[in-house]
């Protein structure tokens, strides 16, 4: 059969194109959109509580952190879900498709209500854990506990993310992102400053809005689980479940090197804690946005290797690195041009605005390498080389953190904890230099594999 990628025959133009990259931006694009927008939900959190105060930024850090971490771990249903129906898709398997889709949507709703519990009990301890006190904690403490009652919604839309993804429409999550995100904002202002809920206001304005967007998402989907069965599936669940392990240890050790920078940052003070809360917005932001390239690595190599066409498989992931080399350089040029005004956008602070520029510059050297980091990722997950990944992941996490030590030890007695915030993000930019070059040896070294994904019987 025809290759589903179209690149069993890779003729080029005298202008390098490539047919398989028409494929891949027309996916790229959409999805550019909707990840860039979706962090606009932590980055209208950001401005409008840093107009509140330094404690109120200070104790959203420590909130938001905690709120990606749980969010990262549940991101297994994306791309698990991804992976599954595109893989069944270029298989032939239209009804081993549906089930996956539906079954994903049960175990959102579950790990859902599982994670709303957890916060509910145990946010304020969470946020202790992570360096947070007296005022700083009790605003991370009420965040997280108006929050917590929108984490089935973003988990159920994170499944719907992967069932769209996986039969290649991206415009859909698109529309309703954007929609979302602009009614965020609005809504946000309205109830912060306009009822004067201060950051309770910010966080009921994004339950609210999650709670919107998940039950647009439900209707959807709604067709891609029509040839599927409706009830639960133990079997169908237990391998979404088997299929995400590996990716949950990745993301494990992926938001431990991001938790440690945030408590890093916590012990040197207020001021650079808020720091680091307006770089990790950014960091958010930019890294979202070159993620855009994963998602058609992830979708387009699982079709081919669900086809048994290797060969098509290693040529999109040639073609993916190449364009994401690209992007992240220019992204990187971005931020550092940017670092000397952004910080003003989030606060009036001085010694704040200061610890985040000196910081931003360090960041924009992160992304170049963070861009082949990303597109790898999303590449590997596509071949199904799950363990791989958590294996890469595990390996950088210890590279971070034996950088830090080393810098906690080599400023020992200078006053410099870490050697300040441009000192953990510079560990961080090693972290992700350490990534890329484990996940490039992957795929160097045996490229993708052809999964044999069972069908639900």
């Amino acid at each position: 059969m025809d290759s589903p990628a179209g690149a069993t025959e890779h003729p080029t133009t005298a202008k390098n194109r490539d047919p398989i990259d028409r494929r891949i931006w027309s996916l790229a694009l959409p999805a550019l959109g909707s990840l860039a927008i979706e962090p606009l939900y932590a980055t209208a959190d950001t401005i409008i509580v840093g107009r509140l105060g330094t404690t109120e930024l200070a104790g959203l850090a420590v909130a938001a952190q905690i709120l990606i971490l749980l969010a990262a771990l549940a991101n297994f249903l994306a791309y698990a879900t991804t992976q599954r129906v595109a893989h069944h898709r270029g298989a032939g398997q239209r009804e081993a498709a549906a089930s996956t889709a539906s079954q994903a949507m049960w175990l959102s709703v579950l790990i859902g209500l599982i994670m709303a519990a957890g916060i509910a009990l145990y946010g304020g301890a969470a946020a202790r854990a992570l360096g947070a006190e007296g005022p700083v904690l009790d605003v991370a403490h009420q965040y997280l506990g108006i929050r917590a009652i929108g984490l089935p919604a973003v988990l159920l839309a994170l499944a719907a993310h992967g069932i769209l993804r996986g039969v290649q429409d991206l415009v859909t999550p698109l529309r309703i992102v954007a929609a979302a995100a602009a009614a965020n904002v609005v809504i946000e202002l309205v109830m912060v400053f306009g009822f004067g809920w201060g950051v309770a206001g910010a966080a009921w304005s994004t339950v609210l809005v999650q709670w919107l967007a998940a039950l647009v998402y439900v209707q959807v989907v709604r067709p891609h689980l029509r040839h599927g069965r409706r009830g639960v599936e133990l079997r169908e669940i237990a391998s979404l479940l088997g299929a995400g392990g590996w990716l949950i240890i990745r993301v494990s050790a992926l938001l431990a090197a991001l938790t440690v920078a945030t408590s890093a940052a916590a012990r040197l003070g207020e001021a650079p804690l808020a720091a680091h809360q307006i770089l990790s917005t950014a960091f958010m932001v930019a890294a979202l946005s070159l993620d855009a390239l994963a998602i058609p690595a992830q979708t387009l190599i699982a079709e081919a290797t669900g086809a048994g066409d290797a060969a098509a498989a290693r040529h999109i992931g040639r073609r993916i690195l190449r364009a994401a080399g690209a992007a992240g350089l220019v992204m990187g040029l971005i931020i550092a041009v940017l670092a000397p005004v952004a910080p003003m956008v989030f606060t009036a602070d001085a010694e704040v605005r200061s610890e985040a520029t000196a910081a931003m510059f360090v960041l924009a050297v992160l992304l170049i390498p963070g861009s082949y980091a990303f597109a790898l990722d999303g590449i590997l997950i596509g071949a199904g080389r799950y363990r791989a990944l958590g294996v890469a992941m595990l390996g950088s996490l210890i590279v971070f953190l034996a950088t830090l030590v080393i810098a906690d030890l080599a400023t020992a007695g200078t006053g410099l904890t870490f050697g300040g915030l441009a000192g953990v993000w510079v560990a961080l930019g090693l972290w992700m230099l350490a990534r890329t070059g484990f996940t490039w040896w992957i795929w160097n070294r045996s490229g993708p594999r052809p999964v044999q994904v069972r069908a639900s019987p």
